[in-house]
């Protein structure tokens, strides 16, 4: 299966997009749906909503975080290495070597997080991000100071592949990703005859605070929602099936089922899914769900919330691996499914 405009997907990955220095992914975003959109909000927050039929009573609100994963320079030591931590969910195990892109206020600056050379003990098997610095070749910190600042946001220095013409790999698929979703399922609704109020939210600093989706959700009060995120794939060498389940890429879209999902949504995708001869599978979400679903639950009266997953290898690390059949197949059900709302639909799950 061939994936429609792979190009903007590829353009949104390369772009740097660390929580809460959003803005310029969200102007490329925003250009992307302008030919699509009856009309365009913007927030406090940073999100950006494209609408089609903005004066639907029934609103769908679809909700796709464009922001990643990143590290904060958090001291400058006086011979010009650079402290960090994590802004959002790392591992200081996966960032041992990596090159960085370090987004300065003044000058965006290259730089390496230095690893110890095993003739010198090499790495500590315990290892913390206090045991980290990145190197940016200055040779003190006043030669980097008029560059780097204290809170300046830091991200891994990779672009995206594609493998075996299959794959697509890189940094922050999580969840530009999404963002990428929500677009496509907006321009191919555009060219619909759609009973419902679209709203296709590309939201903010969900890896840090879920933030933007409370604001977007607030704002609109939808009928229900959906977030578009990812999810663990356990399709390679060393997981724990048993523990941790069977999600495999190429097998189709992941439906959270557990307590805050609302089971009409997932009626809805279900039958969607039957109808365009679709596999799906599925993910245990007891208590919650890790994703903006939680927030846009708790917005307003409160919000029906449904979760679709995309089967995601290598979870926070710069090689993020997605299938492109699975990212297509996601889009056509999304569309499937609201394309057939009425714009009656009871979200009420005592209601036959």
């Amino acid at each position: 299966m061939e994936l429609t405009n792979k190009q903007f997907l590829l353009d949104l990955l390369t772009t740097p997009s660390p929580s809460s220095m959003e803005m310029t992914i969200q102007k490329k975003w925003m250009n992307y749906i302008k030919p699509y959109a009856d009309e365009i909000r913007t927030d406090h927050a940073g999100n950006v909503i494209g609408i089609l039929n903005p004066d639907a009573d029934f609103k769908v609100l679809l909700a796709g975080h464009c922001d990643e994963i990143a590290f904060v320079i958090t001291k400058i030591e006086k011979d010009g290495f650079l402290r960090f931590s994590k802004m959002g969910g790392i591992s200081p195990k996966v960032a041992v070597g990596m090159k960085v892109e370090i987004l300065g206020a003044n000058k965006t600056l290259t730089g390496v997080i230095g690893a110890n050379a095993e003739h010198h003990g090499g790495v500590k098997e315990k290892l913390e991000f206090e045991d980290l610095y990145i190197d940016c070749g200055a040779k003190s910190k006043d030669e980097i100071e008029p560059y780097i600042q204290i809170g300046d946001l830091a991200i891994y220095k990779r672009e995206p592949e594609i493998l075996m013409d299959r794959y697509i790999s890189g940094r922050g698929l999580d969840n530009r990703t999404g963002a990428f979703i929500v677009a496509e399922v907006l321009r191919k609704l555009s060219e619909k005859n759609v009973h419902a109020g679209v709203y296709a939210a590309s939201t903010v600093n969900e890896e840090t605070n879920l933030g933007g989706a409370y604001f977007a959700a607030a704002g609109i009060q939808p009928s229900f929602a959906i977030a578009c995120d990812v999810t663990f794939a356990t399709d390679y060498p060393g997981v724990d099936t048993a523990k941790y389940g069977d999600i495999q890429l190429e097998k189709g879209p992941v439906l959270a089922k557990g307590a805050p999902i609302n089971r009409k949504v997932n009626q809805f995708l279900q039958k969607a899914a039957q109808d365009l001869y679709m596999d799906v599978q599925y993910e245990l979400t007891p208590r919650n769900t890790g994703t903006d679903a939680d927030k846009m639950r708790y917005t307003g009266v409160g919000v029906p919330v449904g979760l679709v997953s995309l089967p995601l290898r290598y979870m926070h690390s710069p090689v993020e691996t997605a299938s492109m059949k699975d990212i297509q197949e996601e889009i056509d059900l999304l569309v499937k499914m609201i394309e057939d709302l009425s714009g009656s639909e009871s979200l009420n799950p005592l209601d036959d």
